[in-house]
């Protein structure tokens, strides 16, 4: 087993041999780990090694045991991402300015990749693919710390992943993980100066406050998604069920489910009842004023802080948009949120006073994902505001540099 200092000097040293691969080099490295995955043996492996992870693990729910689980259809849906990301146009070597100066010197601004990326992320073993497919199409060497839970799915998938780069003549360093699953080598990475040029925690909102404390290499925050919905007194109800019983139901496992739903006191007695005959399989957690209307649990003063992930849904009753907007300022991570509205005044209101990286007019806020905003994939949704903010793709994942071509100048 390698030591996580061993992994970060071999990472290092990939990222140079990694600068120097162009575009159709990656694109290549990324379409045969794609086909790679899909083979009867890396999908046996994997599927048999995921096996064993879920028969591991103990004392997680089901839906979070959903997280980890994987098929052949999750496979292949890994695969194409992969594909995606290689269709994609690189975003490294782009001059994103150009000026000449009165002395002659040109000074462009370009487009590079960042280094090496490590992410820390826990139970989900599509991320180990994602990540490294964005890291490599955006010149970046990744390590990947995966939880424990599904460190032998995660082993296979980075084994055929580093056997894809070895046959495209790639350094297989470029994408690594690290053996140790202990807290002690997440400790390792947040502190690795001079080894690790940015942090991406993935996962809970105990492992994101830990990073953003504990780090002293630059760190993205990947919040927590309590993610509202305000249903407001112009709404189209059916539209509005429809919505949230997508965005509570399709998979709540994921931080872009919705967890609280705001109702505007004006159509509250007609529309809660509704709301409580379609999620029939949702356990409604009920403000005062809701309890009045429907039958449900009452909810505790920490429910409109909870990210439950799980079939809960905190449920309040508003009195108009500016209450919502109150309200969600209060409470909100910052992830995405949605108003359900007809009136357009309202929704403008809604989206010019909502600080969150993601703001839905009359839509799930399920959207709020890499591959829906046609990034490929991501490696992160950020909810902080410099850098990068909202799914992470390509773009994200890039720095830039000066260049500055002169004829003899000096000053």
């Amino acid at each position: 087993m390698r030591s996580t200092k061993e992994i970060l000097e071999a990472a290092r040293s990939a990222v140079q041999k990694l600068t120097l691969a162009d575009e159709e080099k990656i694109n290549k490295a990324l379409l045969k780990i794609a086909d790679l995955l899909c083979t009867r043996d890396a999908v046996d492996s994997i599927l048999a090694a995921n096996l064993k992870d879920l028969e591991r693990a103990e004392g997680i729910s089901e839906v979070m045991k959903d997280r980890l689980r994987l098929n052949e259809q999750r496979m292949a849906s890994m695969a194409s991402g992969i594909r995606d990301v290689a269709n994609l146009p690189s975003p490294l070597g782009k001059t994103i300015s150009e000026i000449s100066r009165p002395n002659g010197l040109v000074i462009k601004k370009v487009s590079v990749g960042i280094g090496v990326v490590a992410i820390i992320y826990e139970s989900r073993p599509n991320v180990t693919s994602d990540a490294a497919a964005l890291a490599l199409k955006s010149g970046n060497v990744c390590i990947l710390r995966g939880g424990k839970e599904a460190f032998l799915t995660s082993s296979e998938i980075v084994r055929v992943i580093r056997r894809g780069l070895v046959e495209s003549g790639l350094p297989e360093d470029a994408v690594t993980l690290v053996e140790d699953t202990t807290r002690q080598s997440a400790l390792e990475l947040m502190r690795a100066n001079g080894y690790v040029d940015m942090l991406i925690p993935r996962g809970s909102a105990g492992l994101i406050k830990a990073c953003v404390e504990n780090a002293t290499v630059p760190c993205i925050q990947t919040g927590a998604g309590i993610c509202h919905i305000y249903v407001d007194r112009s709404a189209d109800l059916e539209k509005a069920l429809n919505i949230i019983e997508n965005a509570k139901t399709s998979r709540p496992s994921v931080c872009n489910a919705a967890e609280v739903c705001l109702v505007d006191s004006a159509i509250a007695e007609q529309f809660l009842p509704l709301l409580r005959e379609r999620l029939t399989d949702v356990e409604l957690r009920l403000d005062e004023r809701a309890q009045k209307i429907i039958d449900g649990t009452p909810a505790k003063e920490t429910d409109f802080d909870t990210e439950f992930l799980d079939y809960i849904l905190a449920v309040g009753v508003v009195d108009g948009v500016d209450n919502a907007i109150e309200h969600i300022s209060k409470h909100s991570t910052h992830h995405s949120e949605a108003i359900i509205a007809e009136d357009k005044a309202v929704c403008e209101a809604f989206t010019k006073q909502i600080d969150s990286a993601a703001v839905y007019v009359n839509a799930s806020t399920r959207f709020t994902d890499g591959g829906e905003f046609g990034f490929g994939c991501e490696m992160g949704i950020s909810t902080q505001k410099l850098h990068a903010r909202g799914p992470m793709g390509l773009p994200e994942l890039t720095t830039y540099k000066y260049i500055i071509t002169g004829d003899g100048q000096i000053r």
